[in-house]
């Protein structure tokens, strides 16, 4: 019994590790304030990243909300929130290039990419559920209901925790990736000023 909340409390540790990594990536409200000089909108910057790389059927579209950028692969959309869309800033350029890194990587069937997409259905069923199956398995061997059935349904729980464990390992050098395409792409192409890569 303690091996199972050993092991429930180093799955959650992991998970929380990972996506703590992630957030860190960009610090969005400290770039805001760096204006660039070229004057380019995250939109802008964005839609040449990708006309750059030869990609012409990804749309460059805003979204409502605030840090809710994302790159869709089944419509081919970059989506950027109205402030990325919109501002003129080092954040704003990173943002926008860094989900365009995605449509990059989409582009280029980069492997990592593709394992992400395989899981994406997979987590947002067991995601949702793992926690409740962990806790009805708790809740059944506490109360011995049902025979031993109570270890096997915890035992469950946690196997749903390990895809959404194993989604954020394989996340990671997905979100590295496209950063440093974005970087590579923005200091290449001199769309930032040597002091404003420095502060990126």
């Amino acid at each position: 019994m303690m091996t199972y909340y050993i092991l429930l409390g180093g799955i959650a540790l992991v998970s929380w590790l990972v996506s703590n990594q992630l957030k860190k990536k960009f610090a969005f409200a400290k770039y805001s304030k760096v204006q660039l000089r070229n004057g380019m909108s995250g939109a802008e910057i964005a839609e040449k990243m990708l006309a750059d790389h030869g990609i012409r059927d990804v749309k460059v579209v805003s979204v409502k909300g605030r840090l809710t950028d994302h790159y869709n692969p089944k419509d081919k959309t970059v989506n950027l929130s109205e402030s990325v869309y919109n501002q003129r800033n080092a954040a704003s350029a990173a943002v926008a290039a860094h989900e365009c890194g995605h449509a990059v990587q989409h582009a280029q069937a980069y492997s990592w990419l593709q394992m992400r997409s395989t899981l994406v259905p997979v987590v947002s069923v067991t995601s949702s559920m793992s926690q409740w199956i962990v806790i009805g398995g708790i809740i059944l061997m506490a109360t011995n209901w049902l025979g031993g059935i109570g270890f096997f349904v915890a035992v469950a729980g946690l196997i749903f925790m390990g895809f959404a464990t194993i989604f954020s390992f394989i996340t990671l050098p997905v979100e590295y990736d496209a950063s440093n395409r974005a970087l590579a792409w923005l200091k290449n192409k001199n769309m930032v000023s040597q002091e404003e890569s420095r502060r990126m």
